[in-house]
């Protein structure tokens, strides 16, 4: 009989420029999930610029079960002019189907929460969407839905149409 653990190994590490693909493959899953693969266009390339590049926007984490690949989590800093503090920013997280319900994306949230603790950060905060079921997940960490707050979005094309107005 094989030696099977009797509990899954959950670890979670920072990303390197080797994990580029891996990291690409889990935005292609969790667009695939929220049925939003026609809105990628990001590439590997952009990824590595924007995660290891010359300017650093994001950073991502991974999660492991036994060594697997199961889920990530990218976030940034943003600012808060009334905490008077910086802020963490989740903008992806997300556990494939398979890895579900054994800790994963709660290791992933803890590991935020620690890093927004050690940078003394004033908030964190994400967005859903307001079919998806984790909603449930992140109100048992004490998330709170924020009602009067509506999220406005320009694109590259908005970008381009704002930054051309005279």
């Amino acid at each position: 009989m094989e030696n099977v653990p009797d509990k899954n190994e959950i670890s979670v590490r920072h990303t390197n420029e080797q994990d580029i693909p891996l990291i690409m493959d889990f935005v292609r899953s969790l667009a695939d999930f929220e049925d939003l693969s026609d809105h990628v266009i990001s590439t590997e390339d952009s990824l590595r610029e924007a995660l290891f590049g010359e300017r650093i926007y994001a950073e991502a984490i991974i999660a492991e079960v036994n060594r697997k690949p199961a889920g990530f989590i990218i976030f940034f800093h943003n600012f808060s002019s009334f905490a008077g503090k910086p802020g963490l920013y989740i903008e992806d997280i997300f556990v494939q189907p398979e890895f579900r319900g054994l800790g994963v994306g709660k290791a992933l949230m803890v590991r935020c929460g620690q890093i927004a603790q050690e940078r003394n950060c004033g908030r964190i905060e994400w967005s859903v969407l307001d079919w998806n079921p984790a909603r449930k997940f992140y109100e048992r960490f004490g998330g709170e839905h924020q009602k009067e707050w509506l999220l406005y979005r320009l694109d590259e094309k908005g970008i381009e149409e704002l930054a051309g107005i005279k």
